[in-house]
């Protein structure tokens, strides 16, 4: 059950201002991760009494899809390539998917809430249906089948960015992954330039299949 599908009816005058609440979790998810956002640390955060969420939200898991929209709405950079998106090149969808990395590697959390939270606030759903739109004008044969492959990579992606540091200076023993172990010692690439490569090899491919299966060709 989401809080965007199953809003609580409000049955107080005074109850608590939603955006100032998201706001809040967002601070607090910035500062200390997933485990530092309780009710009553929200509560504490904007000052009133924990029992008094309750009458606009459910639970911490309501709190969380209301960080997660208010978050990316408030990133500055992805707004922007969500209004000026365009290109049918692909460069439009390429730059607002890379925002999107952006945004989810400087914001840890809200890659953690994806993977337990389907994302239906109205800022995902603008996200959502600008990336089926831009697959739809670029011949996607299957447009939201080609926004899920694309926006899992980038999320997959993000959350496994921390990793970076490590995943070059880990030795590869040659003894088992002798292949592996020799293109590892010369391998420099970070994150971002293998999302790059991999956003721009997955949209090639899920756009010229269906350009070269209507009998165009995709070279």
């Amino acid at each position: 059950m989401s809080y965007w599908t199953d809003r609580r009816p409000v049955h107080r005058s005074r109850a608590v201002d939603v955006p100032t609440l998201a706001r809040a979790a967002v601070r607090l998810l910035d500062e200390g991760g997933m485990s530092a956002l309780t009710m009553r640390a929200v509560a504490s955060e904007i000052g009133v009494a924990a029992a008094s969420l309750y009458s606009r939200v459910r639970s911490v898991e309501d709190i969380l899809d209301l960080a997660l929209d208010t978050a990316l709405g408030d990133d500055p950079g992805l707004q922007r390539a969500l209004s000026t998106s365009s290109g049918a090149d692909g460069s439009g969808l390429e730059e607002l998917l890379i925002h999107y990395f952006h945004h989810l590697r400087g914001t840890p959390w809200a890659a953690q809430v994806i993977t337990r939270r389907a994302p239906r606030g109205p800022n995902y759903l603008r996200l959502s249906e600008r990336l089926c739109v831009l697959l739809e004008e670029q011949g996607a044969a299957d447009p939201l089948g080609a926004a899920y492959a694309l926006s899992n990579f980038v999320i997959g992606s993000a959350a496994t960015s921390s990793i970076d540091e490590d995943e070059l200076s880990a030795p590869v023993d040659p003894q088992f992954a002798p292949r592996y172990a020799q293109l590892h010692a010369g391998h420099v690439a970070r994150s971002e330039e293998i999302v790059v490569l991999g956003i721009s090899a997955l949209r090639s491919a899920l756009t010229d299949r269906a350009r070269t299966a209507d009998g165009h060709s995709a070279s």
